[in-house]
């Protein structure tokens, strides 16, 4: 019964969005939260029967289908507004209706003195069934359709307080950085339909291994062109820049791009079309490779930001890179399950560090923070059940997830890229416990005024925090990699990934449940460590930092620029493209275009002038015309 409801799941957003959206204001608050709200918790409950409906499927038949109507016909080709729903779809569905509900329960207190409400949930209700129609299209044109609606959700949240110049801006800079990577991903749908003539999963993927070789030049341009798409939207080098800059936004906006939506888009697609990569050694090595350059590199920048969102801000973009290197390894169910505990956790430290903002009445410097502890209890126990799970620590999600993909790349990738990414593990828990005791911890540095307003938030946020925490809890339970029978995502998953077992990198160390376990301790051991000189530096000794950087000012500066890698883009890419374009309208559009056209309105309009001096006026000089045409006929005629 639930599986024949599958297509409400988007539509239920929809309506929600056109309800909130042609209406807004001239409803009450209440009926825009009902509609806002409830549509997105009526499309997680049927996504749950449609996943109940789901699992009760043997494993091979666990893929559904239903069409809408024809979207595209034109000859041979047909496009159809079809759903599909497998294990993969069914993850991603639950992930963003169960998530995205509790952030648009939570937007109703952190929104309420908002006085574009409805505007603001139309909004949010159209960015969930855009999400939703990426993940459970069934071809390819209709995932494009929501890949680029999500973007464009993007650019209206992001941009949502558009009087600000800085909010502005971002909405701009995320729009128009997202259009390179989606220039990427156009142009790999066009090759994969002249390579197959449809653009169907089921005959694409079907079709890839038998019409295309392992190492073809075609499926590496496929699989580099639909990643050139994902950089741009799961912000991975070189097209971070947009996703640190979207802070401007709504917290809850932040938490429901970094966590449910947007940014796992690029994970899911790759995931998705894993086939093509796995045809592609060098494509899924480019993958490998990228993800962990974006983790360490974010990961350092983070070290040092000091606005409590751009740090979480960076720890996505870290950990998007862990998902990829998930699946440039092969091992995409890891990349996904990373996905998914991601989802839980890091929607907790943007909500929860929304509950702090709220308090402050504001403010989002972390040293303008502290001994938050006591007057914020749920926010500050939410919060580093939250941060113990991205730090990696057992028996926390994020745990669980981080080092399958570890240790995946111990198997896959060797151990120069498991180091890698041990680095970056340790960095992850170090400026994560430096936000979480720069915020909570230690002397209060919150300033009179703000001390006055200082409260818990309402239990419309703090709400979803606790149902968050118990998630970012047990949500890597899922799957336990040395218990018989632990890995219950993976094979849950497999039916998707069947294909994935004879193409994928082989291993390189033995796969012994030892070797894994001793690699899990080595990880937790990391994670401590991090957050045992985190506490060193801002608890015990909260001078070091500040003496370190001035021993190390010039590496501190570095970084705290964030490698000035805007200002290169703004000098070497912006700037002369600008230039050029204002270059190109002077001497082009303006002097030849503008000039041609011009130039034949004043040929006209001189002819015009000569030919309105034979309009005299007068019906004697008419008459003499007429009759001297008449006579030079007659002697032409004549003449003949």
């Amino acid at each position: 019964m639930g599986l024949t409801l599958l297509w409400l799941v988007p539509l239920l957003p929809l309506v929600g969005a056109i309800l909130n959206g042609v209406l807004a204001g001239t409803l009450p608050r209440k009926m825009v939260s009902a509609i806002g709200v409830g549509s997105v918790g009526l499309s997680f409950a049927i996504a749950v029967a449609c996943f109940g409906d789901l699992l009760a499927l043997p494993p091979e038949s666990r893929r559904v289908t239903q069409g809408l109507f024809t979207w595209i016909q034109s000859g041979d080709f047909h496009a159809e507004v079809r759903y599909a729903l497998d294990p993969l779809g069914a993850v991603m569905m639950l992930v963003v209706t169960g998530v995205g509900f509790l952030i648009h329960v939570y937007s109703t207190g952190y929104m309420g003195h908002e006085k574009a409400y409805g505007r603001y949930f139309s909004y949010l209700n159209l960015f969930t069934f855009s999400m939703l129609t990426l993940v459970l299209a069934d071809n390819f044109l209709l995932m494009f359709l929501g890949w680029e609606a999500v973007g464009l959700c993007s650019y209206l949240l992001i941009g949502f307080w558009y009087q600000r110049p800085a909010a502005a801006e971002a909405g701009k800079k995320a729009f128009v950085v997202n259009r390179i990577g989606d220039w990427g991903f156009l142009l790999g749908i066009f090759l994969i339909f002249v390579t197959f003539g449809s653009v169907d999963f089921a005959t694409v993927f079907t079709q890839a291994p038998q019409r295309l070789a392992v190492g073809s030049a075609v499926a590496t341009a496929i699989a580099l062109l639909l990643f050139l798409g994902a950089t741009g939207k799961s912000a991975q080098l070189p097209l971070y820049v947009w996703l640190p800059d979207a802070m401007e936004g709504p917290t809850p906006v932040s938490a429901l791009i970094h966590a449910a939506t947007m940014v796992t888009a690029g994970v899911y697609m790759v995931a998705r079309c894993h086939i093509f990569y796995l045809l592609s050694p060098p494509a899924l090595q480019v993958v490998a490779i990228v993800g962990i350059l974006t983790a360490l590199f974010a990961a350092t920048i983070g070290l040092v930001q000091n606005d409590i969102k751009r740090v979480l801000a960076y720890s996505t973009i870290s950990q998007l890179g862990y998902m990829f290197v998930g699946c440039g390894v092969g091992a995409f169910a890891s990349g996904i399950f990373h996905l998914m505990t991601h989802a839980f956790f890091k929607a907790l430290l943007f909500l929860g560090a929304g509950s702090v903002i709220h308090a402050l009445s504001g403010e989002q410097d972390l040293w303008k923070m502290g001994g938050l502890k006591a007057h914020l209890p749920w926010t500050h126990a939410t919060f580093l059940i939250a941060t113990l799970a991205i730090a990696g620590v057992f028996p926390f999600a994020g745990f669980f997830s981080k080092d399958e993909i570890l240790y995946q790349a111990w198997l896959r990738g060797g151990p120069l890229l498991w180091m890698a990414g041990v680095i970056g593990a340790f960095m992850t828990a170090f400026y994560m416990f430096r936000l979480y005791f720069l915020t909570f911890q230690g002397r209060s540095r919150v300033s009179e005024e703000a001390m006055h307003h200082l409260h818990e938030s309402p239990k419309s946020m703090t709400g979803p925090l606790m149902i968050l925490a118990v998630l970012s809890v047990i949500g890597g339970f899922v799957q336990v990699p040395i218990l018989a029978g632990g890995q219950r995502l993976d094979q849950f998953l497999e039916p998707v990934f069947a294909d994935a077992v004879d193409l994928a990198p082989a291993a390189h160390a033995a796969s012994a449940a030892g070797a894994e376990v001793g690699l899990m301790v080595i990880s937790l051991v990391v994670a401590l460590m991090g957050i045992f000189v985190a506490y060193k530096f801002y608890v015990a000794d909260p001078e070091l930092p500040r003496r370190l950087a001035e021993q190390m000012r010039g590496a501190y500066r570095l970084v705290f620029n964030k490698y000035w890698v805007d200002e290169i883009y703004e000098s070497f890419v912006v700037q002369p493209i600008y230039q050029g374009s204002v270059r190109l309208w002077e001497r082009f559009d303006a002097a030849v275009i503008d000039g041609a056209v011009n130039g034949v309105g004043r040929q006209i309009e001189r002819g015009a002038e000569l030919l309105r001096l034979a309009q005299t006026g007068y019906v004697q000089v008419y008459a003499l015309i007429l009759t001297l045409g008449a006579v030079v006929l007659i002697g032409y005629l004549a003449l003949r």
